[in-house]
């Protein structure tokens, strides 16, 4: 994970203008209802008499926040979250060594080869949704101006009825009401990638190897259930999304070039452990 993919996940800025920052961003799971995740709303007060009444808050709290005239607010809370989660920079994972450190042997030739293949638009066109250095698509610059993020359908579902993803999972439909984004999701980083399973937007993919047998197939096809449905038809899918071919010692080689994205020093960093269990 890095600091550029929380700042716009996952909305898109003009899709809803007011998630433009990591600390409007924290209140959806704090008190967001479709889904209940925090499950703060309503409990505001409740909440902050727990912060204030923690030994540890009262030390941190007035030292962050000295000019308030109560430190323990909801927007210092989330000003907290934000701080913190700007320290959350991956950069140094065996690939960053590779091309950016010089370092000729930190990756496999293995992943060599499927660095070749990620990057060609003649085999898998896998860096036209996850480009840049952060692997993610479009990046907000510090002091540059806001980027159009692109939202894309895979071709995960094609289900029959009014819609052809799931109702609770629509993407940006759920936003613009607009047919046409039925099913469109931005392109998360692909850092730390080998260790965030299960994959896609929902978690209904469980392995790497099967994500690059979705987009090798140009979408997925469910057989049963009532998911049932061929997901390369689906009339909404990107165009980029149209299949492509690999033996499987090129699958075995994008594989390894998607596995030396993890920056094990960053995940076993330990400022990053959980304070209460040190």
């Amino acid at each position: 994970m890095s600091l550029a993919n929380i700042a716009y996940s996952p909305l898109l800025t003009w899709a809803n203008p007011t998630l433009s920052s990591l600390e409007e961003q924290a209140k959806i799971p704090m008190f967001g209802t479709d889904p209940v995740e925090l499950g703060l709303k309503g409990h505001e007060d409740e909440f902050l008499r727990r912060i204030a009444a923690d030994a540890v808050y009262q030390r941190l709290f007035p030292q962050a926040f000295s000019g308030a005239r109560s430190p323990y607010t909801i927007d210092n809370v989330t000003k907290a979250l934000a701080a913190f989660e700007r320290t959350l920079i991956s950069m140094n994972s065996p690939y960053d060594r590779y091309r950016y450190g010089n370092d000729s042997n930190a990756i496999s030739n293995a992943a060599k080869r499927g660095e070749v293949l990620f990057f060609s638009s003649e085999h898998t066109g896998c860096f036209q949704c996850h480009g840049s250095w952060n692997f993610s698509g479009a990046l907000r610059y510090d002091g540059g101006p806001l980027p159009r993020v692109i939202f894309q359908n895979t071709g995960l579902y094609n289900i029959r009825g009014e819609f052809s993803y799931p109702v609770a999972n629509t993407g940006l439909y759920q936003y613009t009401n607009r047919r046409e984004d039925i099913g469109k999701f931005r392109a998360p980083t692909l850092r730390n990638i080998a260790v965030t399973a299960p994959y896609m937007h929902d978690g209904s993919i469980s392995t790497l190897s099967e994500v690059i047998d979705h987009y090798a197939a140009g979408g997925r096809t469910i057989n049963t259930g009532p998911y049932a449905g061929i997901g390369h038809d689906n009339p909404n899918k990107a165009l980029n999304v149209h299949g492509f071919k690999l033996t499987e010692s090129e699958k075995n080689d994008l594989n390894a070039f998607l596995n030396s994205l993890t920056d094990t020093e960053f995940l076993n960093n330990p400022k990053f452990r959980d304070p209460w269990k040190r």
